[in-house]
């Protein structure tokens, strides 16, 4: 993107963003990235990055582990191996090493779910490779200390081997030394050291010329001096000599692993910018987690839609300070490219500008910003700003003439693709001149269907907003009563500027006021009133619109609720239903048990009967039941023709009576809830509930 003038970042604060994600990053490669973040201009490289951000924002969020733990700067090591006959220590091997391990974790990460669950992220690695030599190269000579292994070489191992024999020799000989000069009073109280990586041991500075040997040098003091024992020297020679073919050796070893990785070094550096790449994502999801940033829609035209969008730094500044911030709802498209924004100083037009700005460069660098996520930004190919005094003594030029310079590199330069921004379009030249130069200005840029915010105080330019086509007025809402700004920006009407309501509230005097009022132009003062009224007015509006919102939202509530009680009173009644067919059926079944207990009876009584009529007429009553109830009445009457209901406690040895079916019989046993009634010849259970006690009637 093409800013204009080359301080655009710095007038929106772009660069106060660049470093708080700087500050995120970790490695060399996310930070310089950061420092110099680019603003992109195709669609395909903004939707990428945009993703990229979004998709670690998601792991951030879910706290989902993405490996790339180690911070790794090796721009050094790598510049090493691509010079010929170079040579790398071995903790820089083991960084190499770290390096391959983090690609291969990575690339163990992105299993085929993964792969497509979080595309933009894989695609860092899509076109490198995990080559597991690297890691085998280094293992084969290094330890996990960065030390050459013993094995690495054969030569290596024999010269480790003799030093150690000899190391050992030279050990047990001293210690005969020591033991002998102690013996002998002649050692000071360290006993030995080392001098010129050569073992000499501590003899007090008198006893120098007696112990036999080479003198190596003396302390500070001159008491004590060190004396490599003539029958050490040979030792310490070969000693000297083993360790110095020790580390020809490995510097050899050591320089032909890194001939071998230089063959690789293509491969490792572009790890190394994966890993760089990976670290400065991050940096971006952290970021958007601090703002509460969100990922919106990107289209491939020049276009603004932000919906409850806030400036990134005032919304970080009022979190800190436990204040609110208002967000800002604004939407340019080709109907309305324009917008004019009037109100109140200190009412918020310039905050909603950079709002635009900055929130459009960062989208286009591929930050998430906080917006809702319905917001939909454009792609813009240059962004133009004006704002604040731009006099300058250098080109002697006043305020007027430096804004007229500007406005003429915005009508000559700007297009379709062009975002703009101008605070207090006209200003610094008089009202009547600059308000009709700003006029003639704003009809040129909206003549090149540029897009932009423009703020003013100047009236013509409300005027002027309210009937060209492609420009739209705005207003910063004001609390006339109390005179505070409200922060809100309000489309589709002029603002006033609160000029006589400011003047009284501060106390000026009313004189001074009234003649102030009396100089301006009548139908200008009434159009301000009527301003005043309308925002007012709108004001209200808002205030019984969000009571209504209120209402409509209790009323959801309450719908809710009775749906939650009409669907438990359906249960309630389902259950009902259940409980009733539940006891339809138990009373079928103590119906077919009573039924297969007459059967039987009957099968008795038709053994025992000799007249075997009365018996079928019995089965056709039981089996048919056309005529169920006659026989029941019947039955019933017969029974208490002969029996009386006495009621009471039923015990064993009662007359007792059925309820259903009017028979009687004697308890012969209790059981619980239960009685055992012999009935005819055949005893039975029933409910206690279902008897009640008899007396034979006497006979008269």
């Amino acid at each position: 993107m093409k800013l204009y003038p080359e301080s655009a970042h710095l007038q929106l604060e772009f660069d106060k963003i660049t470093a708080l994600l700087a500050d995120h990053c970790q490695t060399e490669h996310a930070t310089e990235k950061a420092r110099s973040l680019r603003i992109h201009t195709r669609k395909e490289f903004i939707d990428t990055e945009l993703k990229q951000s979004h998709e670690y924002s998601q792991l951030i969020r879910n706290a989902i582990y993405f490996p790339n733990d180690y911070i790794l700067n090796l721009s050094k090591e790598l510049k090493l191996l691509a010079i010929p006959g170079a040579v790398l220590a071995g903790e820089q091997f083991l960084q190499l090493r770290k390096l391959a391990e983090s690609i291969e974790r990575i690339f163990r990460w992105f299993d085929n779910e993964r792969r497509v669950a979080y595309g933009a992220l894989a695609t860092i690695i899509a076109n490198t490779r995990y080559d597991k030599v690297i890691i085998a190269l280094i293992d084969e000579i290094l330890d996990e200390q960065g030390q050459v292994k013993d094995n690495a070489s054969p030569g290596l191992k024999d010269i480790r081997t003799n030093l150690y024999r000899k190391r050992g020799e030279l050990r047990r000989m001293f210690e005969k030394i020591v033991a002998k000069l102690n013996k002998q009073g002649y050692l000071a109280e360290i006993e030995e050291s080392f001098m010129s990586g050569r073992r000499v041991v501590a003899v007090f500075a008198e006893q120098k010329r007696t112990v036999k040997g080479i003198l190596h040098g003396e302390s500070d003091s001159r008491k004590t001096a060190f004396v490599e024992p003539e029958e050490t020297i040979e030792l310490n020679n070969r000693v000297y000599e083993l360790e110095n073919e020790e580390r020809k050796e490995v510097y050899r070893i050591l320089r032909e692993l890194t001939s071998k990785l230089s063959e690789h070094s293509s491969l490792l550096n572009t790890w190394h910018t994966v890993v760089g790449e990976y670290d400065f994502i991050r940096a971006k999801a952290r970021l958007a987690t601090d703002m509460n940033a969100e990922f919106p829609s990107v289209v491939d035209k020049a276009h603004v839609h932000l919906v409850q969008a806030y400036h990134p730094l005032l919304y970080l500044y009022n979190r800190k300070s436990q204040k609110p911030t208002i967000p800002v709802t604004i939407t340019l498209d080709d109907s309305r490219r324009i917008l004019v924004i009037s109100g109140p100083n200190a009412g918020g037009k310039t905050v909603t500008m950079k709002t635009v700005g900055l929130l459009q460069m960062m989208v286009q660098s591929g930050l998430l910003v906080p917006v809702h996520p319905s917001s939909q930004f454009g792609i813009f190919k240059q962004l133009m700003i004006h704002i604040g005094d731009t006099q300058s003594l250098e080109f002697e030029l006043s305020t007027y003439s430096s804004h007229l310079i500007h406005m003429k590199y915005f009508m000559e330069n700007a297009n379709g693709k062009t975002l703009f921004f101008i605070d207090e379009l006209g200003s610094g030249s008089d009202p009547n001149l600059g308000g009709a130069f700003a006029e003639v200005i704003l009809q040129e840029l909206a003549r090149k269907h540029a897009f932009g915010i423009v703020t003013t105080h100047y009236l013509n330019l409300k005027v002027m907003a309210g009937k060209t086509p492609g420009i739209v007025n705005g207003a910063m809402a004001f609390d006339e009563k109390n005179l505070q700004p409200q922060y809100k920006l309000l489309i589709g009407k002029p603002g006033s500027s609160y000029t006589f309501s400011i003047a009284e509230r501060i106390g000026l005097d009313k004189g001074l006021i009234k003649r102030a009022k009396d100089l301006v132009d009548e139908d200008q003062f009434r159009l301000d009133k009527l301003l005043n009224r309308t925002e007012q007015d709108l004001r209200d509006l808002e205030v019984k619109e969000k009571e209504l919102l209120l209402a409509v939202k209790e009323n959801e509530k309450l719908k809710k609720e009775m749906e939650q009680v009409l669907d438990k009173e359906r249960h309630r009644q389902q259950v009902e239903i259940l409980k009733e067919q539940n006891k339809i059926s138990e009373d079928r079944i103590a119906y077919l048990k009573d039924m297969e207990r007459k059967l039987k009876q009957m099968l008795v009584e038709w053994k025992k009967e000799e007249d075997k009529t009365k018996v079928i007429r019995q089965m056709q009553a039981l089996l048919f039941r056309k005529n169920e109830e006659k026989v029941v009445n019947k039955l019933q009457k017969k029974v208490d023709s002969k029996f009386a209901e006495v009621g009471g406690q039923i015990k064993v040895g009662d007359k007792v009576k059925m309820k259903r079916n009017h028979q009687v019989g004697e308890v012969m046993e209790l059981r619980g809830k239960r009685a055992v009634v012999k009935i005819g010849l055949l005893p039975m259970q029933v409910e206690v509930g279902d008897l009640v006690v008899v007396k034979e009637k006497s006979v008269e």
